[in-house]
């Protein structure tokens, strides 16, 4: 868990070209680059897509450790959906490997290959954003440019905002645990008192939040302006690119299928 909130560092990407663009330019670039593979699985558009990400990656201003920090939990998503495809999936075509109820066709490699893919490139420009921007930049682009209702914008930040307090406390606890002799087991023990005071955390924040005047409908003033610039639209047809590129590659291969049909 300590892992997954240390990877969200902002501060070598803070010089970078893409991690000084807007963040609802970054969101848009995910956005549409998640729903042009979402409408396919096939591992030419999944595959160019990703390598069109990678590519992009020196301008985000992520090393690769940084970044393997950062989508590690993305790879752990990844890897068991593919084996599980790879195994136990449709089978079709040539058999390459059988060994009882598991077998291995040409169809169930090609489709693991293409949910791996799929899953990797549809994750990271999620963790180009969540790791090259700051919570109160999100929350500012949220609310002033794509115009989000206030009450929704403030909370997602308390929430971003609490998450480092959390990994604080489980680290707490870990010492405290280890104080008493409990090295070993009892992380159910654990994880349950990291949601008790989770719980107490929100709940506090939320009533404070309210006394301050956060859930009153009316227009509000932000403190610090977010400008969508030339350079952020830059991005967006970046995005939109990579979008196109990937879904043209499949086309071209004959590997596209739309999964809604």
């Amino acid at each position: 868990m300590t892992m997954l909130f240390d990877g969200l560092d902002i501060r070598e990407a803070s010089s970078a070209p893409v991690a000084r663009a807007n963040p609802a330019a970054k969101l848009a670039v995910a956005t549409v680059i998640s729903v042009a593979l979402i409408l396919t699985v096939d591992p030419v558009t999944a595959g160019v897509a990703l390598a069109l990400e990678l590519a992009a990656l020196p301008w985000c201003g992520l090393s690769p450790r940084n970044l393997l920090r950062s989508s590690w939990i993305i790879l752990l998503g990844a890897v068991p959906a593919g084996l599980l495809t790879l195994f136990f999936g449709v089978d079709s075509g040539t058999t390459l490997l059988g060994m009882g109820f598991v077998s291995v066709t040409q169809g169930s490699l090609t489709s693991a290959v293409a949910i791996t893919l799929r899953i990797l490139a549809i994750g990271l420009p999620g963790v180009v954003l969540l790791a090259t921007t700051d919570p109160t930049d999100l929350a500012d682009a949220l609310a002033q440019n794509l115009h989000l209702p206030h009450r929704f914008v403030l909370s997602a930040l308390a929430s971003l905002r609490l998450v480092g307090l959390l990994a604080q406390e489980w680290q707490t606890l870990t010492m405290a645990r280890r104080a008493r002799g409990f090295d070993r087991g009892r992380y159910l023990h654990q994880v349950f008192a990291l949601l008790v005071i989770a719980i107490r955390r929100g709940t506090v924040l939320a009533t404070t939040m309210e006394a301050r005047g956060f859930g009153v409908d009316a227009p509000r003033t932000w403190a610090r302006p977010s400008r969508f610039s030339r350079f952020d639209l830059l991005v967006v047809l970046g995005g939109l690119g990579v979008a196109v590129a990937a879904t043209a590659a499949g086309l071209l291969a004959g590997t596209w299928n739309l999964v809604l049909a």
